[in-house]
């Protein structure tokens, strides 16, 4: 049995092949895709009395493929031909039916017997269909079987339900406007199952399978959503210790008499846990607000009524899933908070260093100005006793250059002397000038 959106596929091919309006021809690459998609994912028409057994099993993308292989390898024996990227399949098993489903961390399977012996919740006759199933990839996190009365049937007697259900924890109430009745307990009994009866009290054409579904969706995406919790639950101490760090921190960030070195190791390894938790968390509590909204969208849609004296199915859902999911929204708001804070405290100490090397280029700066001034005056100093001693070595070269000549000696000296003074300046001026240009 092919998919619903391959016969969709099918059909707009030969639709494609005579288009005198070429609505075909311009349409999106997307166009039969984004049709398909919103027939995908629905069970097949049945009707009561019923028998069903859903798995739904957590996979990684390595098992999500070996499941599809697995499905694959069912099909061609049972004339279905599925295509390699199906994300839905129905295959027939014999009186019974199995549909698979991919989704993106979790596969379900659910198989339907419209033709059940007896209507108890032993799963034997469910072995057969097992059996073809085989060892499956991944970690089983819920699986339920499901007995479905016919309108006929006068309904469960007393001691079926106080032999099938624990009557503490009995949830009963209708839904789909009173048109089914439903009873669990939603625990795990000793063959591993989940057990859930409903009551056909009116279903019209294609209502039971479609609240069949709802009701499992319920339950598979409530038990997704409540994977967070564990995971929230075990690292809030650690982020309680890291908020007490960080305190601890942004105290000796105050203190001016701490130095910034160590202060910055530390903070840059609690950055670094941080945003180690957060990658660690963030897709699992993203997830876990996704599940829950599709929970509170599939509960509105049974419209759930109650039943003097009974839990509803909205009271235990909301009793449990509520205040799971608020702990793990409050837990990652934790994390981002505590990460905002950490980037405020670092952007305050890299202010506080940054500070600190303005003071200490100011100072710099200012030692070099008076180093330069001094380097100057020295300079001055020597270009005046350069002069000088120029000076007087001239005058003595012209002192040993007259000795000879009928003059006074001391009058030739004295008259020399102002001009070699000069001369000695003016020459230093004009070698300095070229120097610095």
């Amino acid at each position: 049995m092919t998919r619903d959106h391959d016969a969709n596929a099918a059909a707009g091919v030969e639709k494609q092949a005579s288009d005198p309006l070429g609505f075909w021809q311009h349409s999106h690459p997307l166009r039969s895709v984004l049709a398909s998609e919103m027939h995908l994912r629905h069970l097949p028409r049945f009707t009561a009395p019923a028998k069903i057994l859903q798995i739904v099993i957590l996979v990684d993308e390595p098992g999500s493929a070996s499941s599809r292989v697995h499905i694959q390898s069912l099909a061609p024996s049972n004339d279905a031909s599925l295509p390699l990227d199906t994300k839905h399949a129905v295959v027939p098993l014999g009186l019974q039916t199995l549909v698979w489903e991919r989704h993106t961390e979790f596969v379900t399977y659910t198989v339907i017997d419209e033709n059940p012996p007896e209507a108890t919740f032993d799963a034997t006759s469910f072995a057969e269909a097992r059996r073809l199933i085989g060892d499956l990839p991944g970690q089983i996190v819920r699986a339920t079987q499901i007995i479905l009365l016919s309108r006929n049937d006068p309904g469960p007697p007393p001691e079926f339900l106080s032999g099938s259900f624990d009557a503490d924890a009995l949830v009963v109430c209708d839904i789909a406007g009173g048109k089914a009745r439903i009873w669990s307990d939603f625990q795990l009994h000793a063959d591993g199952l989940g057990r859930l009866l409903i009551a056909d009290r009116g279903l019209c054409d294609g209502e039971t399978q479609r609240s069949v579904q709802s009701l499992q969706e319920l339950g598979n995406y409530r038990n997704m959503a409540l994977l967070g919790l564990p995971v929230a639950q075990q690292l809030a101490p650690e982020v309680t210790r890291l908020e007490q760090d960080l305190a601890e921190l942004t105290g000796r960030l105050a203190d001016p008499d701490n130095t910034d070195e160590p202060l910055l190791d530390d903070l840059t390894n609690l950055s670094a846990e941080l945003a180690r938790l957060l990658a660690q968390t963030r897709y699992r509590m993203s997830a876990t607000r996704a599940y829950a909204q599709i929970c509170a969208d599939r509960l509105a849609g049974l419209q759930v009524r109650s039943i003097d004296g009974h839990q509803t199915l909205s009271e235990f859902t909301d009793r449990r899933l509520v205040p799971a999911v608020r702990t793990c929204l409050s837990f990652i708001e934790r994390v981002e908070e505590l990460s905002q804070r950490a980037s405020w405290t670092s952007g305050l100490l890299r202010t506080r260093i940054d500070t600190a090397l303005a003071r200490q280029n100011r100072d710099l700066l200012a030692a070099m100005n008076r180093r330069t001034q001094l380097q100057l005056r020295l300079q001055q100093a020597v270009e005046g006793l350069s002069v000088v001693a120029i000076s007087y070595y001239l005058v003595a070269l012209i002192g040993y250059a007259t000795l000879l000549l009928p003059l006074k000696h001391d009058m030739i000296l004295a008259v020399a002397a102002p001009f070699c003074v000069l001369i000695s300046a003016i020459a230093l001026g004009r070698t300095k000038k070229s120097l610095l240009e």
